[in-house]
């Protein structure tokens, strides 16, 4: 089998070649990716391609599945470029699917495509996806919902499982995550249990996690599946402020829901961090999310705990760990984080 993964070099990309790679059943990968990283892996072939432009049709043809991964957070201040690759970026990569004849697509929604739902109950794939309107990332994923729905109609040749996992961490994402979420001014000396005192305990903050490696696990059985439609993906326990101050030996200290936004608002507003309030907005309203269909279906079972797989994001934190490509090389902001500073934190990409 020959396996095509659009958006290579990330957080779920790399676990995905991963998973893959260690599969007998498949022979050849072609890592596409915007920038052709160092990284080397065996059966795995690299492609520099932007989904904007590139001739897609060209590099998917003769493989079996495609697994589009690709997906733009920053620049946060700038939703035309990132809509550009979120939106229709997507939308050619799907038709480019169907033009090479590829028969199988499996595409990276997420927990943020859902519309808000509860907090104390977990739903099932048939919650509707609207989004969270103040959210550009939950709009887009909403928006390619719609695409692949109209898609799928229109395409039967085509097979296409879409995955919505949860918040994914690992080690070595750390210093992506680190970029794309906290900015060039948080010091990694500073992410310790002894130095986070309290957890805000802040109403509808009930949210979930899965590891990476266990996130690339899932769309390695999703390929091999004959199943269609949408899985969630996430692991147990649920994490709230309550099993946050366990899990850091540090104290729920109740905070107003307008407060923490007007702090994130202004930090975003002042260029302290990239990221905007919307990003809190989603992780307030986003439902709980049941993964019974894709253990059922797909026979997928989370080997790592959502409280691991965040303290093993901490400590990477900490360490500045990452990869040899592009999104997670840990020296990506430049000295000092010069080139994270000179992107505007968050108005240009940086690294």
């Amino acid at each position: 089998m020959r396996v095509v993964v659009v958006g290579a070099t990330g957080n779920v990309g790399t676990s995905v070649l991963r998973s893959l790679v260690s599969d007998a059943r498949v022979d050849s990968i072609l890592g596409i990716a915007r920038r052709r990283p160092k990284l080397l892996l065996p059966k795995v072939e690299w492609a520099d391609a932007d989904v904007r432009s590139a001739d897609l049709r060209t590099l998917f043809e003769g493989a079996d599945a495609v697994v589009h991964l690709a997906w733009l957070i920053q620049p946060s201040r700038d939703e035309a470029e990132t809509e550009s690759v979120n939106v229709v970026g997507s939308e050619r990569v799907f038709g480019a699917t169907a033009d090479a004849g590829v028969p199988r697509l499996v595409y990276a929604s997420s927990v943020g495509a859902y519309s808000p739902g509860p907090k104390d109950r977990e739903v099932d794939e048939s919650h509707p996806t609207e989004g969270i309107a103040s959210s550009f990332y939950s709009r887009h994923k909403a928006a390619v919902e719609r695409i692949l729905d109209r898609f799928e109609e229109a395409t039967p040749s085509v097979s296409v499982a879409r995955l919505r996992p949860a918040l994914i961490f690992k080690r070595d994402a750390a210093s992506e995550i680190r970029r794309l979420f906290a900015g060039p001014f948080l010091p990694n000396a500073l992410i310790t249990r002894r130095l986070i005192p309290i957890v805000p305990a802040v109403r509808g903050l009930r949210f979930q996690a899965v590891h990476s490696l266990d996130v690339g696990d899932a769309y390695r059985r999703a390929i091999f599946s004959e199943a269609v439609g949408a899985f969630n993906i996430a692991a147990d326990p649920v994490l709230d402020p309550e099993r946050l101050g366990e899990l850091l030996d540090a104290r729920p200290v109740g905070m107003p829901r307008g407060l923490l936004r007007a702090l994130t608002s202004i930090s975003w507003r002042l260029r302290l961090q990239p990221t905007p309030p919307g990003w809190l907005d989603l992780a307030l309203q986003v439902p709980l999310m049941s993964s019974e269909r894709a253990r059922g279906e797909l026979g997928w079972e989370p080997r790592r705990s959502a409280s691991d797989a965040l303290l093993e994001l901490l400590e990477g934190l900490r360490e500045g760990r990452g990869l040899s490509t592009p999104p997670l090389d840990p020296h990506a902001g430049g000295p000092l984080r010069a080139g994270e500073l000179a992107s505007g934190v968050g108005a240009r990409l940086a690294g």
